[in-house]
Formats: C-alpha cells, sequence, structure tokens
C-alpha cells in the first residue's frame, strides 16, 4: 500500500493553521491522519492512503488523484494564505534541486532592472511578462530585449545587484538545508551569467547555468552569445545533472515561475510553481502562492528545527 501526504503550509507569520482546519482537511482525504506538525501553525502533514486503488509512481493517472485532492483541500482553505501540497510520501526528500533566478530566487528581473539605466525599463518589462506568461516564445524576446541594451557600461551589472536585487526570503535557507542533507543544486536562469555567477554563490548553490552577454571594450554589445538558453536547455540540464547522478526521477526538485520554466518543472520528481503565472500554476505538480521558499522544505518533510542557515561548504 502507498502513503501519500497532504502538507499545510501557511504564510510565514500568518498563524492560519488553526486546529478545526486541518481537522476538516484531513476529513477530505481517505484514511487521513493529522501529523506531524513541522511547524507549529505554520506547517503540517496530513498523510493518507488509496484503500484498493494502485495508482503507478509518477503517471498521470497518479498527478490527476493528487491534483484532484490538493484542490479540495485547498478549496475548504478558502480565503485563508494557506498553500497545499500532495504527493508520495516515499523519496519526499529531494537529492537534485534546480531553480530558477529571477523572480524565483531573486524577487527581479535582471534584464528589466538594466533596462532602467536606458530609460527602457516599461517597454521591457511589458516583453518579460509576456514571454514569461508564455504569450511569445522566449529566445526572440530575449534578443529583442538584450538588444536595447547596446553600449551600457557593464560595470551597471553590480551597481544593480547592489542597489535592485533582493534575495527571495527563505532562498538562503532552503539551498543551505538541502546541501547539509546531501542535495545538489544548480542555479538555471534564461538570465545572465553576470547576475548568477554572484547571485548563486551568496545564496549558496553548487553551481550556475546562464546565458553570456557579449560585452566589447567594457559595454554590452546588445548581443547573447548563442545557443540561448532557454526552455529546452533547462529541462537538458535537469536530465543531465539527474542521469550523470545516476538518481531516479522522483528524488529531483526544481523551482521556477515562467513559461520557459514549464518542461524543467514537468520532468522533476516534483515541479514547484512558485508564485508563478496561472498557466503555469496551473501545470506544475505542485504550488506555492503564499508561502516563501522554505515552502520548498516543509513538503519535503523537513522540520522547522531541521532549517539550516549557516553557509554550508
Amino acid at each position: 500500500m502507498e502513503f501519500y501526504s497532504v502538507t499545510l503550509i501557511a504564510k510565514p507569520g500568518s498563524k492560519a493553521l488553526a486546529g478545526d482546519i486541518v481537522n476538516k482537511a484531513a476529513r477530505i482525504v481517505p484514511f487521513g491522519k493529522i501529523g506531524p506538525w513541522l511547524a507549529a501553525d505554520e506547517a503540517v502533514d496530513i498523510s493518507f492512503h488509496l484503500d484498493g486503488v494502485d495508482l503507478v509512481a509518477g503517471s498521470d493517472d497518479e498527478r490527476a488523484f493528487l491534483a484532484s485532492y490538493a484542490e479540495d483541500v485547498r478549496d475548504e482553505m478558502k480565503n485563508l494564505p494557506v498553500d497545499v501540497v500532495c504527493q508520495r510520501e516515499k523519496n519526499r526528500r529531494k537529492t537534485l534541486f534546480l531553480a530558477d533566478m529571477d523572480s524565483t530566487m531573486i524577487g527581479q528581473e535582471c534584464v528589466d532592472e538594466l533596462a532602467a539605466f536606458v530609460g527602457m525599463k516599461e517597454h521591457v518589462a511589458a516583453i518579460t511578462e509576456r514571454a514569461m506568461r508564455g504569450e511569445i516564445e522566449f529566445e526572440p524576446a530575449l534578443r529583442e530585449r538584450v538588444a536595447l541594451l547596446k553600449g551600457l557600461d557593464v560595470g551597471v551589472v553590480d551597481k544593480v545587484i547592489a542597489e535592485r536585487i533582493t534575495l527571495t526570503p527563505g532562498g538562503e535557507t532552503l539551498v543551505r538545508t538541502m546541501r547539509a542533507n546531501g542535495a545538489y543544486t544548480a542555479l538555471v536562469s534564461g538570465g545572465f551569467t553576470l547576475f548568477t555567477s554572484k547571485i548563486a554563490a551568496t545564496i549558496g548553490f553548487h553551481e550556475n547555468r546562464a546565458n553570456e552577454l557579449i560585452v566589447e571594450d567594457g559595454k554590452l554589445a546588445g548581443l547573447v552569445r548563442e545557443p540561448i538558453l532557454g526552455r529546452e536547455a533547462k529541462l537538458a540540464s535537469l536530465i543531465e545533472l539527474r542521469d550523470g547522478r545516476g538518481l531516479a526521477h522522483d528524488l529531483t526538485m526544481a523551482v521556477g515561475d515562467g513559461a520557459n520554466d514549464l518542461a524543467m518543472l514537468g520532468e522533476a520528481g516534483l515541479g514547484v510553481a512558485f508564485h508563478a503565472k496561472p498557466a503555469v500554476a496551473e501545470a506544475a505538480h505542485a504550488r506555492v502562492d503564499h508561502g516563501d521558499l522554505t515552502a520548498l522544505l516543509y513538503m519535503q518533510g523537513y522540520r522547522k528545527e531541521e532549517f539550516v542557515t549557516a553557509a554550508v561548504q
């Protein structure tokens, strides 16, 4: 018999997980049993099983079952700031983690912030939004935006990082905790290496992959080196890192917010849409609409006292 879990994760500080709400959620899933609490008032597991139903791990049928239960529990939460994740209990703790950078591990889109220095932020941000929603193809949209940056001093990148970029709450704790427990971590971005190299080091990722802006005489040339790292390259990175380590499919996790993350999220054992565009949230295995990035630890069954906040070598 396979066991599953529904994890309820409240927005930090909201104390939204009152006992009656958790009890109602436990009655929605078959043979629901509350416990353990992963953090008081903030995160709790509800275990359950499907009596007489045998689902193949990772199959479309299993995903449909889990999505249905998650939606039923989410409906019970009504307007509470609570995220709901439904999954198999086996192999919940992942040993490979891939993350998008812009609007996921950081709160901004780097290309938009660069565009502010040439007076084009509003125009570029509109293109970025359409690309992340999947309304236009990512690669030509990136070339178009980069072309508008031609002539910008490359030193502006350091200024943007220092003055305009903020790390998403919980990101450092997420990466440090997973690393401390043996996971390999990679920042895989459709953005630029000028940013990912520094941001990955700050957060604590093992490695980073992104697009390379061409620089000539200390200025951006308005060009990005081909081939562009987009949707398919993110997927390829996941497969390469997983297969190179001989890992089972269900031991992998990926997180992102945009349409160019969809293939990577779909291939991961657990693909998480983080404060994502509607189409991405709808398609992903799990979604975080209210919590910070520590929600990805709770959904792996980590208790708050297990979180690692110090840098991991």
